[in-house]
């Protein structure tokens, strides 16, 4: 028998059993079985533990010995990670098929960053220098779009000694060593090690003040998610979620993409392969993988793999953000980590509360989010991690308790609506249902970058729409022929709002993406023409007249012309000739 104090009790499942011994820590890693498969330890009570093992537990039976570490569910963080895959305990999947084949075996342990690969290192240090919590002393071109910098460790400070010169090192050789006031020396590679569940620390918790700019006019013109901040995406299967969440990432101004497919479907993490490996970066023209971290925990791996995968998503981001970059965390989705959490606390036999939920969703949620943030980092600059969680309640039912509870830690709401999905109108999301509460925050930079006015602008843009839908209560009672002039122009207007504007084709080259000026140039069109036809309408002029015109029509499709070269003055100067002609008629 081994030499090991601890033996399984009993399997449930992923939940273990573990007796022999009080020096079990709660949270730390453990290695069970002969085939040594990795569980973190989440009860512990008298001589007996409960482990949470993160690899299927066929076959594994009573008596077989149980391996303490000591240590806490950690990753490797260094460079080589952007454009890896990673499974939920982050073991890069790449490496994991170059040693043992396209199936992941049970108890592989192959660490986060290859400790092997050599790369050209800059050292920014010298012998004598004051190293202090977060300074960059080594800097590595990672990938052709990110420059990897290691900083020092949060808890080490002193003076540089036997500083080794600018070359080419791994990941794993010492570049120099941090000597106290005590003498004590600690050595620094480019790698830490960082448990998961516990926050990488930062100076200072800055105001939010700018918005993720994504290029998707619905979002960044009504429904803005500050840098920094958090949103949710919730809808029912079918709303398109993912497909969001993949063109956010292709195009919002992140520096840093971690893409966490959380008990998503393979076929889905394939797809996001695939075509991030294809498409360009609209920034350098470089693969658009250059720039982007993975994990992929698909619905088929083990579930206290995907209770464990979110916060190894965010350590990375965190990692990231501390170098100076902002970073935009996708999750997809939260509810699959919700029925993980759900399957793992029913197996441990605890009270379940609302829909069978553990008690501690809410509190789980919280600790996910609020680790979001624009923060000051420990060395002086700054940095963000933006996380964006899609929620899949069952049925579209937002009244379940993973969206209303994810509404508590939220400030940005993005309500999908399966029926505009289904009219092919994206992004799905319905604007009665969706809110922001960022925009306040982010007023200056809209004024700046949008064009002076914009703030009014986009008020009167919600108003058409609200005023819209209630006409539309009406118009399905009475119809909309037997409306006033004035309230069918509103009409008129909004479908343009909501056609030409909120609408946008993901495929097509040029409304795939929209710079900041040219939405605002859209909305500064349509509300010109709102207001010349009103002015038509207070003088008993029809507005069928100048509907027959085409103009409502042209401007439906200004969203094509303004990407193929056309401007907002063109457009301008189209609506003024329509509303000169229909003048002109009428005197």
């Amino acid at each position: 028998m081994e030499d090991t104090a601890y033996r399984i009790q009993g399997v449930n499942g992923p939940i273990v059993t573990v007796t022999g011994g009080r020096g079990l820590a709660k949270m730390s890693l453990v290695r069970v079985g002969r085939q040594r498969l990795p569980g973190e330890v989440v009860s512990v009570q008298g001589g007996t533990g409960v482990v949470q093992v993160y690899e299927d537990t066929a076959g594994l039976t009573a008596g077989e010995p149980v391996y303490p570490t000591g240590l806490p569910l950690s990753v490797t963080l260094g460079p080589g990670m952007v454009g890896v895959t990673y499974d939920g305990i982050a073991r890069p999947l790449k490496a994991i098929e170059g040693a043992a084949g396209c199936f992941i075996p049970r108890g592989v342990d192959v660490p986060g960053v290859d400790m092997e690969k050599v790369w050209d290192v800059t050292v920014d240090i010298r012998e004598g220098d004051a190293l202090k919590p977060g300074q960059v002393f080594a800097r590595v071109q990672e990938t052709g779009a990110v420059e990897h910098r290691s900083m020092v460790p949060p808890n080490v400070s002193g003076r540089a000694v036997e500083v080794k010169p600018s070359g080419r090192y791994t990941a794993a050789d010492v570049i120099c060593q941090v000597e106290d006031a005590r003498g004590r020396r600690t050595p620094l590679t480019m790698c830490q090690v960082w448990p998961v569940r516990t926050p990488r620390p930062s100076k200072n918790r800055l105001p939010i003040t700018k918005p993720l700019f994504t290029g998707q006019r619905v979002l960044d013109t009504l429904f803005p998610v500050g840098k920094g901040g958090c949103a949710a995406i919730p809808g029912p299967f079918g709303a398109g979620k993912t497909m969001v969440q993949h063109q956010l990432a292709k195009w919002c101004d992140a520096d840093i993409i971690v893409y966490l497919g959380c008990g998503e479907r393979g076929n889905e993490m394939t797809q996001v392969l695939d075509e991030f490996a294809e498409l360009k970066d609209p920034r350098n023209g470089k693969p658009l993988l250059q720039r982007t971290i993975l994990i992929a925990n698909t619905s088929n791996m083990p579930v206290a793999a995907r209770e464990a995968s979110i916060y190894t998503g965010m350590t990375i981001a965190e990692y990231f953000r501390d170098m100076g970059y902002h970073v935009a965390l996708m999750a997809d989705s939260t509810s699959r980590w919700a029925e993980a959490l759900r399957e793992i606390s029913g197996r441990l036999e605890e009270m379940p509360a609302e829909e069978s939920f553990p008690a501690y969703l809410p509190s789980r949620l919280a600790s996910f989010y609020e680790r979001a943030g624009y923060m000051e980092t420990l060395s002086g600059g700054e940095g963000s991690v933006t996380v964006i969680g899609a929620v899949s309640p069952q049925g579209g039912d937002f009244s379940e308790p993973v969206t209303q509870n994810t509404k508590r830690f939220v400030r940005t709401f993005w309500a999908l609506d399966r029926s505009l999905a289904y009219a092919r109108h994206f992004p799905a999301i319905n604007w009665n249902g969706s809110y922001s509460e960022y925009f306040q925050d982010c007023h200056d930079w809209y004024e700046e970058n949008f064009g002076q006015g914009f703030t009014t602008l986009r008020e009167r843009i919600m108003g058409l729409l609200n005023e819209e839908t209630a006409l539309q209560e009406i118009v399905k009672l009475i119809g909309q022929d037997v409306l006033p002039d004035d309230q069918r122009l509103t009409l008129m207007t909004a479908r343009i709002v909501r056609e030409g504007f909120l609408q946008q084709n993901a495929f097509h080259p040029t409304d795939t993406y929209m710079p900041a000026k040219q939405q605002m140039g859209m909305l500064v069109v349509i509300m010109h023409l709102y207001d010349q036809a009103r002015e038509l309408v207070s003088l008993a002029v029809p507005v069928s007249q100048l509907e027959a015109t085409g103009i409502f029509a042209d401007l439906a499709r200004m969203k094509f012309g303004l990407g193929e070269g056309k401007t907002r003055e063109d457009y301008m100067a189209l609506v003024d000739s329509a509303v000169d002609a229909v003048r002109k008629a009428n005197v």
